[in-house]
């Protein structure tokens, strides 16, 4: 596995060693140990499964208290992930950074405490794992707009309305959004 920094402090792409012939392919997605050994020393209490029609964009979540580290990566078809800072300490405060994760380039992404998550579906039928060191906590949870002038996300939609949940097409604006110190 390679760990490779992004432009945002903490977050991180990990790129594991996929074995593969005419037969298929394997590689290791998690292990506590290697993880450790690249400095990333993470311990999980819930894995998740979503699956997604082209066209769904889901976010921008997190939970300001019991915030939630995430490590994502799709095992079908394709999306653009984002993370937003909303850590105020944060030199990247209020900065976002996009990736495209897919079931092709089988990347993972580690989303620490503190940032607003959220993915738009590149392909019907995408299937995106998520493991969480944070129980879910739905009275914590909150939402960023996911068009927030003030963030200004350049969503790959080629002119296309989202499909959303009515949670979050009521999203707030990071201007009145609740913040991580």
């Amino acid at each position: 596995m390679q760990v490779i920094d992004t432009s945002i402090a903490d977050v991180k792409i990990i790129t594991p060693k996929v074995f593969g012939d005419d037969r298929g392919f394997f590689y290791e997605s998690w292990n506590a140990k290697v993880f450790s050994d690249l400095g990333l020393n993470l311990s999980f209490v819930q894995d998740n499964h979503s699956k997604s029609a082209k066209g769904v964009l889901r976010g921008l979540h997190y939970q300001i208290q019991k915030p939630q580290g995430k490590l994502v990566r799709v095992v079908a078809g394709s999306v653009y992930d984002v993370v937003v800072d909303l850590r105020r300490s944060s030199p990247d405060f209020g900065r976002w950074e996009g990736f495209t994760l897919s079931a092709e380039n089988k990347d993972i992404l580690w989303v620490p405490p503190g940032f607003g998550h959220g993915f738009l579906s590149l392909e019907d039928g995408t299937e995106f794992l998520y493991r969480c060191t944070e129980f879910y906590a739905p009275e914590h949870e909150r939402s960023l707009l996911w068009n927030d002038e003030q963030l200004a996300i350049d969503w790959p939609l080629d002119g296309a309305e989202p499909a959303l949940s009515a949670k979050d097409a009521a999203g707030v604006p990071f201007a009145d959004a609740e913040l991580f110190p």
